[in-house]
């Protein structure tokens, strides 16, 4: 299977939904994920590790990339 590189566009548009994520959606997402049960420290940690989990594939994704 071929690898075909993302577009310098495609990265910016991932870079800008990165860029452009606002409090709001953090917060909302924060306040669902207490609503199941989890604490408001064990709820944060949710959020941010997912958004570290999605930054960390989007760059693992740009260098294998680049390496191909």
């Amino acid at each position: 299977m071929r690898n075909h590189p993302t577009s310098i566009s495609e990265q910016a548009r991932e870079q800008e939904f990165f860029d452009s994520v606002t409090e709001d959606e953090i917060m909302y997402h924060w306040r669902a994920i207490k609503s199941k049960g989890l604490s408001d420290d064990d709820a944060w940690q949710a959020i941010v590790t997912g958004i570290a989990l999605d930054m960390a594939f989007a760059k693992s994704k740009t260098f294998r990339q680049i390496e191909h």
